[in-house]
């Protein structure tokens, strides 16, 4: 249903060593050249979240949009975060016409 890395939870502990912890939430980006993209932000608790608690850290996902994604997984690559479900999501390019160096 939603899962985070070993590796993944390592560098959201790290970016909260020394600071208070905040829920992340884990959502839908719906803009951008890239396209939509599962993107991961701190936020507030709401009351259509759906809570997962790991090691103390509170993921926050939208029921709703929990419903459509799951199964989520968070990871850790080289060039950051990786947020993967089962939806398939367009690249972006063709859906906003853009052309040039971020699309080519």
């Amino acid at each position: 249903m939603f899962n985070v890395s070993e590796k993944a939870q390592e560098q959201i502990k790290i970016y909260f060593k020394g600071k208070e912890l905040m829920p992340v939430r884990v959502f839908l980006h719906k803009g951008g050249c890239g396209g939509p993209q599962i993107a991961m932000a701190l936020d507030e608790k709401k009351e259509s979240d759906t809570i997962f608690t790991i090691e103390d850290i509170e993921y926050l996902v939208d029921s709703e949009f929990l419903k459509e994604a799951q199964p989520i997984g968070v990871d850790f690559i080289e060039s950051g975060f990786k947020v993967t479900s089962r939806l398939e999501l367009s690249s972006g390019c063709s859906s906003c016409g853009t052309e040039g160096s971020c699309c080519s």
